[in-house]
């Protein structure tokens, strides 16, 4: 599962770098190019963007499967940038924006609650009192990674800047 973007679906793989605690022996060829890439993708790849992740606050997991939507809000238009369904953990499997798409300005990301309270046979009045979720936010430092995250119940939701 990946971020859908128009047709194709980007899948971003993580490469971890981790310091060793062992003795330090000499490198063999090519060895600290390798890290200092990882290093490189590391930075780039999660220390930038933006990213999110859902936890169903009324029944205390994760919200797997809840389909969401980022737009770019600019002065005349609300455009799709990505929409994607979130993972068994409650987050997306790439980021929404990586450090290359990411732009200051004004985006919204719209999570379809009512649906996966409807999904998991959640009683609810019709129409429900939460249903699409809207969260308007600002990126003014494309270069910072901004975690955005939702903690819904069918009654309620609140957000805040993650890390």
């Amino acid at each position: 599962m990946g971020v859908r973007r128009g047709d194709a679906v980007v899948r971003v793989r993580a490469i971890v770098y981790t310091a060793c605690t062992a003795p330090r022996l000499p490198p063999r060829d090519g060895q600290h190019d390798r890290a200092r890439l990882n290093r490189r993708l590391w930075n780039h790849v999660i220390m930038a963007g933006l990213t999110t992740h859902v936890l169903d606050t009324a029944n205390g997991v994760p919200a797997a499967g809840v389909q969401l939507t980022l737009f770019r809000i600019t002065d005349t238009a609300r455009s799709a940038v990505c929409s994607a369904v979130t993972n068994a953990d409650g987050r997306v499997d790439a980021p929404l924006l990586t450090a290359d798409e990411a732009a200051a300005g004004i985006y919204e990301l719209c999570f379809a609650a009512g649906a996966y309270f409807a999904a998991r046979g959640t009683s609810m009045p019709d129409p429900p009192f939460v249903d699409e979720v809207v969260l308007r936010f600002g990126i003014a430092d494309p270069n910072a990674h901004y975690h955005v995250p939702l903690l819904v119940s069918p009654w309620s939701y609140s957000t805040y800047r993650g890390s």
